[in-house]
């Protein structure tokens, strides 16, 4: 009778131990570029300016590329497109280590259901700063972005529990990164 118990508690236990203790796939192989915060501001000649994150955690800096292509409204971006703007990228240097990646990464798919605020206009001729993160759909080969926050001449944030923390750790990449 004991071990009736006993294949009974660990014959289910096992399975579940194999099973649902696997590691969900953060960060899709497919997938080259993970976050970007891009500055634009037209009302001074043509600013435009950011950082990619890629999927290895480099750190890529932009500024005025020659040839850029911007998502469209629903931030939607081909993965041609994508691999376009990070060929005209230079790499900082700086690379975010996988575990610090793989633990912001793991926020995007929450941020990227959930809604923005509605547009707030703030500061004139202070052009926009936008963070914003990506999820790669593999059957379409398109990047769909997600808005974090935007913040200068008009101001918005996700309502995602996560976007402030998320918000946070680029602007502090940005601003390190910046100028070098």
């Amino acid at each position: 009778m004991k071990t009736l118990y006993i294949k009974i508690f660990i014959i289910p236990v096992t399975i579940l131990l194999l099973t649902g203790c696997r590691k969900k796939t953060v960060i899709n192989n497919n997938q080259a570029i993970l976050f970007e915060v891009e500055y634009v501001n037209n009302s001074h000649g043509n600013q435009h300016n950011g950082v990619l994150i890629d999927k290895e955690g480099n750190v890529m800096l932009y500024n005025n590329p020659e040839t850029w292509s911007f998502p469209d409204k629903e931030y939607k971006l081909s993965s041609v497109q994508g691999s376009s703007n990070l060929a005209n990228c230079v790499n900082s240097g700086k690379r975010i280590t996988q575990e610090e990646l793989i633990s912001y990464a793991r926020f995007i798919k929450n941020i990227s259901a959930s809604k923005v605020t509605a547009l707030k206009h703030e500061e004139v001729d202070t052009g926009s700063l936008k963070y914003i993160c990506y999820l790669f759909d593999e059957k379409s080969g398109m990047y769909k972005g997600s808005l974090i926050k935007m913040e200068g001449a008009a101001s918005c944030e996700n309502l995602n529990f996560y976007s402030r923390k998320v918000a946070g750790w680029l602007k502090n990449i940005y601003k390190t990164s910046e100028k070098k």
